[in-house]
């Protein structure tokens, strides 16, 4: 293509002396003798079919494609004098004569003379050619302004920059500038020609940007290729679950099942019912239990382990379901058909009691910046309340059902709820509009993911369903294996990046999936009784929590943790084998 093509070697090509130049188009060339050339001990690169030669086992990399492109990184890192040795050893230019003329006059400001240049580089497409020149005319109206050569500005902007054809909206708000102030202040600093400077290097980067990579390869593009690699890698690997994994380009990345927390670390039994719903913190520090012996507890969360913080009393029914405080401040609790009350979570102390007067309380939610709560009523309706108490709007009809979750999206304009035994409701507050997921089976829990794109619904089939709520609901993904024949089982997002589907199941389990494939990978034993709800710690993705009707909560980890455990624990802690 034109110039780009031009195989000229590097040590007959202009010198560019611009230090600007060697940063960012890294073009330049600095001659000196290569001693010890390797030349002879590589490997000779293969032929493709298109006569171009190759390297690599695939024969799919293109010999100057590659040594352009590492030639590029060299620059970029700073190895000027490697990068030239790397053009004139193997005779394959980073840019052509051409382009490196045009770099150069760009970052001197030669702006007529770089439109010139820009349309021998042998570009095709006119219209790159046009925007690329409205970048650089525009370039030049600003320095003439800075200069206050208001009416070359004036000139260049009618005769040069207007006849393109280019963003008329852009030409409009150029031509206000002529009358603006800040271009006509009589005294000019030193720092001017800094910021002048800066912007040629701007410019640049976006006329990068903006030509065919054959002509100026982008910056970056070798990391770029390297780090897509990796997350290639790393999507594929079944079991990726660490921060601290370092992924290596030695080799090829891979985890095993020991990312994934499948040893019984901690036994919680400070409940004296059934264990019904918990759910940790945004933040990880805290844990939140429900139970149907009418209490709820809050439990503290450690490096070394978990702690009971506080028991929170008050309610006269069980408690179906918790809910922390954006800011993990404050804690709300719902009994079953009962009140929702609001607690302090550093004192335990209960803050208010939500009520309404011949009405249930069936569920609990926050809105994102704290100000509000939403909780559904066993009328079926949904009512958002001020931090005091007092009802705000409330929204009538079939809006939920006696059993029901409730989530708010991470931009509180939607709520989330179950309103048909095999419909969820969708509701745009703001908008007034409603959407509907419609399953064929009865509804029993879902759970929103934290990005607030996916929603995991639980169904009494013993099917787990992802769904896609952006836009119109799409199903995404099937999760079978557990199982559910009487009672409410909760699923949860978790993991590293939420990588990972967690649930609960009657047979006394707790099932993992990878999220991605559908595969289930791990089933944890150890409970006496029904899973009823699990929830991942989402600042630690090496721990998971489940809830059983054999009244325990079970922390599991990883099965080489070897930490001490915090001494001296509370009351109705056991510490498994192996585990602290």
């Amino acid at each position: 293509m034109g110039g780009v093509e031009d195989d000229e070697p590097a040590s007959k090509r202009m010198k560019l002396s611009s230090e600007e130049l060697r940063r960012l188009s890294n073009g330049s060339t600095i001659k000196e003798p290569v001693a010890g050339s390797s030349r002879d001990l590589m490997a000779r690169p293969l032929q493709s079919e298109g006569g171009e030669e190759v390297v690599g086992s695939k024969g799919v990399i293109k010999k100057v494609e590659f040594v352009r492109i590492i030639a590029k990184a060299l620059y970029s890192l700073g190895y000027i004098k490697s990068g030239a040795h790397l053009e004139e050893e193997s005779g394959i230019p980073l840019h052509s004569s051409v382009v490196n003329v045009f770099m150069r006059q760009i970052l001197e400001g030669n702006w007529d003379d770089s439109v010139v240049t820009l349309r021998n580089i042998g570009l095709t497409d006119e219209r790159t050619v046009k925007s690329a020149s409205f970048l650089i005319l525009e370039q030049k109206f600003f320095e003439l302004l800075d200069e206050e050569k208001v009416m070359d500005a004036l000139n260049t902007l009618r005769t040069e920059i207007a006849p393109l054809g280019v963003n008329d909206s852009r030409v409009r708000e150029l031509s206000s500038y002529i009358v603006s102030p800040s271009y006509c202040s009589p005294t000019r600093s030193p720092k001017q020609d800094t910021v002048r400077a800066r912007s040629r290097s701007k410019l640049l980067e976006e006329l990068q940007k903006l030509l065919p990579a054959t002509v100026m390869i982008p910056e970056g593009r070798l990391e770029h290729l390297v780090e897509q690699a990796l997350v290639l890698q790393r999507d594929a690997c079944m079991f990726h679950n660490s921060l601290d994994k370092e992924m290596s380009l030695y080799s090829d990345h891979q985890c095993g099942r020991e990312q994934i927390p499948s040893q019984a670390l901690q036994i919680l039994q400070a409940h004296t019912g059934e264990v019904w719903f918990l759910q940790f913190s945004h933040n990880g520090k805290y844990l939140a239990s429900s139970s149907n012996d009418q209490s709820a507890i809050i439990w503290e969360v450690y490096e070394t382990g978990v702690s009971l913080k506080h028991k929170l009393s008050g309610h006269q029914k069980p408690l179906s379901s918790v809910s922390w405080s954006p800011d993990d401040r404050q804690l709300l609790t719902c009994g079953a058909e009962e009140v929702v009350r609001r607690w302090d979570v550093s004192s335990g102390e209960c803050l208010h009691v939500y009520e309404k007067t011949g009405l249930g309380m069936v569920s609990c939610g926050w809105s994102p910046d704290g100000k509000w709560i939403f909780s559904g009523l066993n009328d079926k309706s949904i009512c958002m309340w001020e931090l005091d108490g007092k009802e705000l709007e409330c929204w009538k009809g079939q809006r939920t059902l006696k059993i029901s979750d409730l989530e708010i999206t991470g931009d509180g304009k939607q709520i989330i709820s179950i309103c048909r035994e095999t419909a969820i409701l969708l509701l745009d507050r703001e908008a007034k509009v409603e959407r509907f997921i419609e399953e064929d089976q009865p509804i029993t829990s879902f759970s929103l993911s934290r990005d607030s794109r996916f929603l995991l619904i639980n169904l009494l089939n013993q099917e787990i369903h992802l769904w896609n709520i952006e836009g119109d609901p799409k199903l995404v993904s099937k999760y079978r294996g557990h199982k559910r024949t009487r009672f409410i089982i909760r699923s949860c997002f978790g993991g590293l990046e939420q990588a990972f589907i967690a649930s609960g199941s009657e047979d006394s389990l707790v099932y993992i999936w990878h999220r991605g494939t559908g595969e289930l990978i791990e089933t944890l034993p150890g409970h006496s009784g029904a899973v009823n709800c699990v929830s991942w710690n989402p600042a630690n993705p090496h721990m998971l929590a489940s809830a059983s009707d054999d009244r325990t909560i079970r922390i599991w980890g990883l099965n080489n943790l070897s930490t001490k455990r915090k001494e001296p624990c509370s009351n109705g802690i056991h510490y498994c084998n192996g585990g602290y």
